[in-house]
């Protein structure tokens, strides 16, 4: 009998081993991948590129929610749980009694986003809620409030520049640190890696703690890259914060001509809702400080609210820190309990399937549904992706507006007039699933109508897409479009 050539014994060995790894890795993907469309997609991937394709899906593919590697956890000082307890029972009861038409209205909604598998975060009483738009209007008012901090700042960042505005603020984090107040910096090592060698080391030279949210390390390179922290966070003393879609840049402030005009919007709140954001950004740093903050009077102190003109707002955070992607499914409750109005603003649009579908049916249920989106945006692979969506939304009776001025960063929802949403995430797979995100609901009609008539401002610069001009796309333009859409749960 023959003998095996040695060489050819090793590429059957090879072929087996790398057979059963393909066969595993199949098997995770079918298991962890919520997303069916992601699945198919990864499932190809990895069957018709070998090794490359299983390298991409553990860089950018693992899911972290299943993982559980974050752990939100915060102890609490145990002198202080009966009372933080009775204190959020009364506002939580204050609110399932309210006859606010926005909060009867929306009910289904703030339940959901009170479940407990969903964030556990109740509805709260806050007396300012500002909207600001653009960083000409929200730089100077963070400015204002960051020189009164007495007791601690607490800043978490995705995109943090080296130019003036993020010097201004620098310097004003370095004094209120040498006034003794306690200051701490979360930055994005992936969104604000060019002040890593900067303006990191001078505030930590200044008694400023700064740390970077999932270092990047050249071993996890692309997985941390993937996985990134979005949120824009800024809490005061506990009191006052501020939450919404503008970076640390001069670019977000239009003092001149010739420069890219950029849209964008935010918010100031003071009263109770802080200290949610407070307990994800306390969550956030023992995470990527190792240390194990406690919540406590300090952090968490109690705030006089005239309760006859408070403004309800909750707060709602995804990543791969939540059990379910619920800024998600907060949008897609909001779609579906609107009964006249839905505006939404988004720079990009690659919806997950659910959110698409709810769109349809509420255009075709007879509701005025309008999205807003750049004409131009800043990935042409992204804006090519969301192309192929328009069809059939357009088909449906959705208005889609693209707007002309400039680029539009915000990240806004209205419905009805009556309740509206500012944060962080985008309407894409990358914010639901892959990002770290926040998003602040308001059940208040005087908002909710300063941010529909900002979204109608908005809109006198924009042009509405024909579905008959639509259709005249040719058939290759159309064909390149869906290519993009296949390869949108890589985006």
């Amino acid at each position: 009998m023959p003998q095996i050539p040695y060489q050819t014994t090793l590429i059957l060995i090879g072929e087996v081993a790398y057979i059963v790894i393909l066969i595993g890795v199949c098997l995770k993907i079918i298991y962890d991948t919520r997303s069916s469309s992601k699945t198919v997609a990864y499932l190809l991937l990895v069957i018709f590129i070998p090794i490359i394709g299983i390298i991409f899906y553990f860089s950018f593919g693992i899911n972290y929610r299943k993982s559980k590697i974050y752990n939100k956890k915060l102890e609490i000082d145990e002198s202080l749980k009966e009372v933080f307890k009775r204190r959020l029972i009364d506002l939580y009861q204050y609110f399932s009694t309210s006859k606010n038409p926005s909060l009867l209205n929306n009910q289904e909604l703030t339940r959901l986003m009170a479940n407990k598998k969903n964030g556990n975060e109740g509805v709260l009483p806050n007396n300012v809620v500002e909207p600001l738009f653009n960083g000409e209007i929200l730089f100077p008012k963070l400015i204002t409030e960051l020189k009164k901090a007495k007791k601690h700042i607490h800043f978490e960042y995705y995109i943090y520049e080296n130019d003036f505005i993020g010097n201004e603020i620098k310097n004003i984090l370095i004094e209120k640190a040498k006034e003794g107040v306690e200051v701490r910096f979360i930055y994005d090592d992936f969104g604000s890696s060019g002040i890593r060698k900067n303006i990191i080391r001078e505030l930590k030279r200044n008694g400023v703690q700064a740390f970077p949210f999932n270092k990047i390390k050249l071993i996890y390179f692309a997985n941390r890259i993937n996985y990134r922290n979005h949120r824009k966070i800024v809490i005061i003393d506990g009191i006052t914060s501020f939450i919404g879609g503008i970076n640390i840049s001069d670019r977000y402030i239009n003092s001149s001509s010739d420069q890219l005009y950029w849209k964008d919007a935010h918010l100031m709140i003071k009263g109770y809702s802080t200290l949610s954001l407070q307990q994800i950004f306390l969550a956030d740093w023992n995470f990527c400080s190792k240390e194990n903050l406690m919540v406590n009077k300090d952090y968490f102190p109690p705030i006089e609210i005239d309760r006859e003109h408070s403004i309800p707002v909750q707060i709602t955070s995804s990543g791969p820190d939540s059990e379910l992607p619920s800024i998600l499914f907060a949008i897609v409750q909001a779609v579906n309990l609107a009964r006249r109005e839905i505006l939404l603003t988004t720079p990009y649009y690659v919806p997950d399937q659910t959110l698409q579908d709810s769109l349809v049916i509420a255009a075709l249920s007879g509701i005025d549904v309008k999205l807003l989106i750049p004409k131009k945006g800043d990935s042409l692979s992204v804006s090519v992706a969301a192309q192929s969506y328009f069809e059939e939304l357009l088909e449906a009776g959705v208005k889609i507006y693209q707007y002309e001025k400039g680029f539009i960063h915000a990240k806004t929802i209205v419905t009805d007039r009556e309740m509206a949403s500012v944060g962080t995430a985008n309407l894409d797979s990358r914010s639901f699933d892959l990002n770290f995100e926040v998003a602040a609901l308001i059940y208040d009609s005087k908002i909710a109508y300063k941010l529909a008539i900002e979204f109608e401002n908005d809109l006198k610069h924009s042009t509405q897409i024909d579905l008959y001009d639509w259709n005249k796309r040719n058939k290759a333009r159309k064909l390149i479009e869906r290519i993009f859409r296949l390869l949108s749960p890589f985006m």
